[in-house]
């Protein structure tokens, strides 16, 4: 049984790793521009997945998975090379959703900037229902203060 902070430990190492040999030694044409995202390893250190991103269209994204899925075998035995476990663990590619994540709530960002720029304009020239301010005032604050002081005299003076 191991501990969290040693998977997570092999997990960052094994994104340093498969992300430098992409970068020299996997001379794939179908290979796009692939940035390795985040890696996490299982508890048992047998299996890691390597979550990864493309820059470019569904066909890039396509081609660069089939490269990444043909570079396994070289990209496994790099990273149990580099890292110096036992058992060198197997690696699943999986596309990194944060892109689409982050397109999604863009969209949603800018239907909410047009609704308020629609709200303020419709809010340009209206007035409100009611009295400018609704709140209710005293009438005289001074009154107040008077009848106050005359009330506190007389059972001082009783």
């Amino acid at each position: 049984m191991t501990d969290n902070a040693r998977a997570r430990k092999l997990a960052d190492r094994i994104q340093v790793v498969v992300a430098e040999t992409l970068d020299r030694r996997i001379k794939d044409p179908r290979l796009g521009f692939v940035t390795i995202t985040d890696a996490r390893v299982t508890g048992d250190l047998r299996e890691a997945t390597v979550f990864y991103t493309v820059y470019g269209d569904d066909e890039e994204r396509a081609a660069s998975a089939a490269a990444l899925e043909s570079a396994k075998g070289v990209l496994r035995s790099e990273v149990g090379r580099q890292t110096g476990v036992r058992f060198t663990p197997t690696l699943a590619f999986v596309p990194d959703a944060l892109p689409d994540n982050a397109r999604t709530i863009e969209d949603l960002l800018d239907k909410a900037r047009a609704k308020d720029a629609e709200v303020r304009q419709v809010s340009t020239g209206a007035q409100y229902a009611g009295d400018a301010d609704p709140y209710r005032k005293p009438e005289d604050e001074d009154e107040e203060t008077d009848g106050s002081s005359e009330k506190n005299e007389g059972p001082a003076s009783a």
